[in-house]
């Protein structure tokens, strides 16, 4: 009988590995659909905590801080919807990469065992925040129906994405961080706080002209999240986006790609010697 010899040859430092990825498409399904279990497995709320965390944070921004913004800032849409909408969004960002940034480091003895390409790992650990995403939009329907806020169908296109743009974030930092993680495990002490400071520079519980148009604007619009919660927010609010505001946040998250693409492949080949 013939042997049938194969040989794994290193991608690219700058190749996502698309085909290959694509040959191991099954994959996403089983440690998305895994991740998910796991998550809600033995909860008494399940599901509901995608859903509660939203909620929750936007009651409270809405108490503490919502009629002094909406009065200072003359928004256009009620601040309940305003946050709740950039709340929707950040927790795709948040969850996302917080779970790939531990996801090489929590799935150490798969790598060990069997070869398939390791980027499939941080990308699933991104698409369970997907789940979460949809389960929270359902529940945001109701809350626009209740203060009369319409959907601009004009403007529905931009819902898809403003999601593919926060994945697209979400990706590079967290291919970065998952590959960081691995050698140093420090990080996954600082990635939490991380994540909560990068929440209150976002826009998310204020608009950004809030801040006038000094540096601290500029910088903000750097933010790999201000785009894709501009893009969500216009399908509501009828905002006409320009290319001028939102570029700087798109090249930011590209810069982020490619470096977080880059450091994966070039650490990928010690994964299994070194988790």
């Amino acid at each position: 009988m013939e042997k049938i010899e194969f040989e794994i040859k290193p991608q690219s430092k700058f190749n996502l590995g698309v085909k290959e990825l694509w040959e191991y498409r099954e994959l996403f399904y089983f440690f998305t659909w895994r991740d998910v279990k796991v998550k809600y497995k033995q909860t008494f709320l399940g599901v509901l905590w995608a859903i509660f965390q939203p909620i929750l944070m936007t009651i409270l921004f809405t108490l503490g801080f919502g009629k002094m913004i909406a009065t200072q800032t003359q928004l256009s849409i009620p601040y309940p919807i305003f946050a709740l909408s950039g709340f929707l969004l950040w927790n795709i960002f948040s969850s996302g990469l917080s779970n790939a940034g531990n996801s090489m480091v929590a799935n150490a003895n798969i790598i060990k065992k069997i070869y398939f390409p390791r980027m499939i790992i941080p990308i699933s650990a991104i698409l369970v925040s997907i789940v979460d995403f949809i389960m929270a939009f359902i529940v945001f329907i109701p809350v626009m129906l209740y203060y009369k806020t319409t959907i601009i169908w004009q403007s529905i296109y931009l819902i898809p994405v403003s999601i593919f743009l926060t994945v697209l974030a979400a990706f590079g930092l967290g291919l970065f961080l998952s590959a960081l993680n691995i050698k140093y495990r420090d990080f996954r002490y600082i990635l939490p706080f991380f994540i909560q400071a990068l929440l209150f520079a976002t826009p998310i519980i204020y608009p950004i002209n809030i801040t006038g148009q000094g540096p601290f604007n500029w910088l903000m619009r750097l933010n790999p999240m201000y785009a894709p919660i501009e893009f969500f927010r216009s399908c509501f609010n009828g905002t006409i986006i320009q290319l001028i505001d939102i570029t700087p946040s798109i090249v930011c998250s590209l810069c982020l790609l490619i470096v977080g693409v880059y450091y994966f492949r070039k650490t990928e080949n010690y994964f299994a010697d070194l988790v």
